[in-house]
């Protein structure tokens, strides 16, 4: 029985092109064995599927790879309810490295040995901006517009278009026309813009440049068309990257758990978890940001907001920073302590919220810690101490972090980063829609802070839990910009705003229907008649009106 059960998985694997060796064998026959033979062939299927999107050397498949494929096979069978809400810090993000040859992300080797520094070495910056480039080069070329046509297609090679790198142009002796290149936008020189890849850079030409959609900024990553002749690339059209979906993604790279998080593979192929995600039609998340616990009236309205959830609590309550109002002062660890000591009173009102809410702070750039480099660490515990022994479920995490709900994925970045991508564009945008232009950027960079290092400093090591690859399902951009909520490639970009400063206005996202709705809490003389309704809800309008204190950017202002 063991001679042909093992003859079956032999042939089955080089029905696929791969050949088992002896080690590797003699396991998947023990593992299968017990197995009912009804079942037996549709579980080795699946090993085998599992085995071909490893990142595999040859096409010899040894022991290790097999149990790799085994334990992945169990993850997805794994009924562990702890996976359902997860709260991922940023130093926890795992990091891959996209290898050419193989075309596979593997984990990074450096990592494994030890974690990387915090404060990085020259090389770290280099890897920083190569990976970034990478990651976008091998998924434009995935794009329909750069795949070559297949041999013998009758389609037109005026369809298609064909990236040049940097060093083509340069190592050009005459004229070149009708050229596209993909490459990060850097200014080398005060008013002179260049294009940079791995293999060189070239000073640009802008002034008869067409901007498609989206804020372009210094590091961030363009196609630029245009002609090249003597020492200069001349800009006819600039563009974004085109974006790639998550499906797309994963439909390449397998299982991999790029977003970080307990399960061993990525939750979207959980049925169980897509399962319990469908079933729980009353999941909510309460997205606030700029929550002054020092402001008489913030926490006032806190009060009524947790009093209208009171009865029917939310999944969780996402509150970001900053947390005090006031600027970094000598008192401002010694004020926040007794804040989130008062919060916590207020909180030990309303049980049902403690016991069955999970409450996630995100602090913000001026909140006590460590200095505004990305990522920041969560708030220390010696203020937050007092808040946890009334909240004992509370996480205090870092900016960003990444929240796991099911099968869903949601990125939670506390940053004026709409604020600053508007002031530091190279050319603002005619129509002046920043949602619209604000989401395409992030998603076409695949990054949460396209911007130099001198506007927005990132550890070098770590930018990699800033990276949005594949795209999640939602980015939670808390800024001081209004508030606003918008769709680009199956994922959706939203911003809260300020709480005090929109009037006491929040957003809350429902996983099961992917909608967000437009929440405020009413002043006393503003509700109705029933005095439980002390929420008001509005279903979202991705139509921003422009309002009179709306943030006003034009490409010459100041950078921050």
């Amino acid at each position: 029985m063991a001679a042909k059960l093992k003859n079956s998985i032999v042939s089955a694997f080089k029905m696929h092109g791969l050949t088992l060796r002896s080690e590797a064998s003699r396991y998947l026959v023990e593992v299968l064995a017990p197995v009912e033979a009804s079942e037996k062939e549709q579980w080795l299927d699946k090993i085998i599927d599992i085995v071909q999107k490893q990142s595999l050397a040859s096409a010899m498949v040894g022991r290790e790879e097999c149990e790799s494929a085994v334990q992945e096979c169990n993850a997805e069978q794994d009924d562990d309810s702890d996976s359902i809400l997860n709260v991922i810090d940023a130093f926890s993000v795992p990091r891959f490295t996209y290898v050419k040859e193989r075309k596979k992300f593997i984990p990074d080797a450096n990592l494994e040995k030890a974690g990387p520094r915090l404060h990085g070495i020259p090389t770290d910056k280099g890897a920083m901006f190569r990976d970034r480039y990478t990651v976008i080069h091998q998924r434009t070329l995935r794009n329909d517009l750069f795949t070559p046509p297949a041999i013998g297609s009758i389609e037109a090679d005026s369809n298609k278009f064909q990236l040049k790198p940097v060093e083509y142009l340069v190592g050009s002796t005459s004229k070149v026309g009708n050229v596209l290149v993909l490459g990060m936008l850097v200014q080398l020189k005060e008013g002179k813009w260049y294009i940079e890849d791995p293999t060189g850079h070239v000073q640009l030409d802008l002034s008869e440049a067409t901007f498609q959609p989206g804020l372009f900024t210094e590091n961030s990553f363009v196609l630029a068309e245009g002609w090249y002749e003597d020492g200069t690339f001349y800009v006819e059209a600039f563009g974004l990257p085109p974006p790639e979906k998550a499906e797309t993604t994963r439909s390449y790279f397998g299982n991999i758990n790029f977003f970080g998080g307990p399960s061993s593979i990525q939750v979207k192929s959980s049925n169980r978890l897509a399962q319990i995600e469908a079933e729980n039609t009353d999941a909510m998340f309460v997205l606030l940001s700029d929550v002054w616990l020092d402001h008489p009236k913030v926490m006032e309205k806190l009060n009524v907001l947790f009093k209208g959830y009171s009865d029917f609590p939310p999944t969780a309550f996402i509150i970001c920073g900053n947390f005090l109002s006031s600027p970094k002062v000598l008192s401002h660890a010694k004020t926040l302590t007794d804040c989130f000591r008062d919060l916590g009173n207020m909180l030990s009102n309303y049980p049902k919220i403690v016991s069955s809410s999970q409450l996630i702070f995100v602090p913000g750039s001026n909140d006590p810690g460590h200095s505004t480099i990305l990522p920041r660490p969560s708030i220390p515990n010696s203020i937050t101490e007092a808040f946890r022994k009334k909240v004992p479920s509370a996480v205090f995490t870092s900016n960003p972090c990444r929240i796991q709900y099911c099968t869903q994925e949601i990125v939670i970045f506390r940053e004026d980063i709409v604020t600053k991508l508007c002031r530091n564009c190279v050319k603002f945008p005619a129509d002046g829609n920043v949602p619209v232009h604000f989401a395409k950027s992030l998603i076409s960079q695949a990054h949460l802070c396209p911007l130099p290092l001198h506007v927005c400093p990132v550890y070098w090591a770590y930018d990699c839990s800033l990276r949005l690859y594949p795209l999640p399902d939602v980015i939670v951009t808390a800024d001081k910009f209004d508030p606003f909520t918008t769709n680009a490639v199956s994922t959706t970009v939203v911003n809260p705003g300020s709480f005090l400063r929109t009037d006491f206005s929040f957003k809350v996202y429902y996983p099961v229907s992917k909608q967000v709705q437009d929440s405020q809490v009413l002043d006393e003389v503003d509700r109705t008649l029933n005095n439980s309704t002390i929420i008001q809800s509005a279903e979202v309008n991705l139509s921003q009106s422009a309002e009179e204190d709306s943030l006003n950017f034009t490409a010459s202002e100041p950078m921050d």
